[in-house]
């Protein structure tokens, strides 16, 4: 048996942390990018990378089911992809130098292997969740019999 934890939010996953640390990055760096890509490369890649982590979040809500769980995890790995490409329009346009652009595609493909391998040990994530997780049925709803009857009969 591994020594790990297993995560009780998606806040603690790592890949939703490193997720969340290249969508700062990107907004720090696309804030030198010039005034006429606002509505364009600079929209586009802050989208993308900040979509990673908010992916990552909908997959953990619905890892109930496994399919949807994969779904939201391919839709995460889409996202660092489209933000890769964005880096090489970036890169093209000569808004980055190449040692930045391959150090954010660097941590968009660490990203994505660690997606990889959610996606690969989805059954781990998936299932039955802890009854814990549940709400506790409403006091004017535990005996619904009680709702049926009535005092005039």
């Amino acid at each position: 048996m591994s020594g790990l934890k297993h995560a009780q939010s998606f806040r603690e996953l790592v890949v939703y942390q490193k997720s969340r640390q290249l969508a700062q990055e990107i907004l720090a760096l696309t804030a030198s990018f010039p005034q006429e890509e606002k509505f364009s490369l600079t929209d586009q890649i802050r989208r993308s990378s900040r979509a990673i982590g908010a992916n990552l979040a909908e997959a953990w809500a619905k890892r109930r089911y496994e399919k949807h769980f994969l779904s939201k995890l391919t839709d995460a790995d889409g996202e660092q992809m489209e933000t890769q490409h964005w880096l090489q329009v970036a890169l093209d346009c000569g808004y980055i130098d190449r040692p930045r652009h391959d150090q954010l595609v660097a941590a968009c493909m660490e990203i994505g292997r660690m997606l990889g391998g959610m996606m690969d040990k989805a059954a781990l994530f998936c299932g039955e969740l802890p009854a814990s997780l549940r709400e506790s049925p409403a006091a004017y709803l535990t005996d619904v019999a009680d709702f049926f009857t009535s005092d005039d009969d």
